[in-house]
């Protein structure tokens, strides 16, 4: 039986963090998992809460999504690793199925489609027409059939990360993987559903919108 690492960025976290986790550990029930909860100097209680609820509290005090996710694939110990937004937008009652199909179709990488299911409110228009252009520049400049390539939810082996160039220490590190696999892996993207945030957004749109536009024309070029 395979063990899942579920990583989670936090920085400010303390009114969700505690469902998030509480929803992990309730989908995965007796499959053997950690939670890692990678940190970045919150000022309020997301640290004690991730704790109490039993996750392992990482240090990230460096600024950065792509940074606080390879400082939790440094630190997880399990075969698979799963992410998810510490906002509970992503569905952590989707992971079982997700790791069932890695394993079944002897996949290696699996993300994931918000726009499939979105809930009303949870992206504004303006959010999902950068996504649409980031998409579409993805698939124009890499030649990978991607929906979604900002999503933050995937499943994957560990033993893949080895293989993976992954350069990026921002948001841009969210394509930058599905680039990565999907060129040298066996990968596919699934729908799933999206829900409204909890707790105030961190995204500066124009400022990671256009990092990671950008991003895309430096790894391409």
């Amino acid at each position: 039986m395979v063990k899942v690492s579920v990583i989670i960025p936090t920085m400010n976290e303390g009114q969700s963090i505690g469902v998030v986790i509480d929803e992990v550990n309730a989908a995965l029930g007796s499959l053997p998992h950690e939670i890692l909860v990678v940190d970045t100097n919150s000022k309020d209680r997301t640290r004690d809460i991730a704790a109490s609820k039993g996750a392992l509290v990482v240090d990230e005090p460096r600024r950065g999504y792509g940074r606080a996710y390879k400082t939790g694939f440094e630190r997880a110990t399990g075969d698979v690793i799963a992410t998810l937004d510490a906002d509970r937008t992503y569905p952590a009652s989707d992971l079982p199925s997700l790791v069932n199909m890695l394993e079944a179709k002897n996949l290696d990488f699996i993300t994931t489609n918000r726009f499939a299911k979105m809930e009303k409110g949870s992206m504004s228009a303006k959010h999902r027409f950068g996504n649409w252009i980031l998409s579409t520049t993805t698939r124009i400049l890499f030649r990978v059939s991607l929906k979604d390539s900002q999503s933050g939810m995937w499943v994957f082996r560990k033993s893949i990360l080895g293989s993976l160039d992954l350069v990026s220490d921002s948001m841009a590190m969210s394509e930058e993987i599905k680039i990565e696999a999907f060129r040298k892996f066996r990968c596919v993207e699934v729908p799933i559903s999206y829900r409204t945030r909890i707790g105030e957004a961190k995204l500066s749109s124009w400022k990671d919108g256009s990092g990671n536009l950008k991003y895309l024309f430096k790894k391409r070029f």
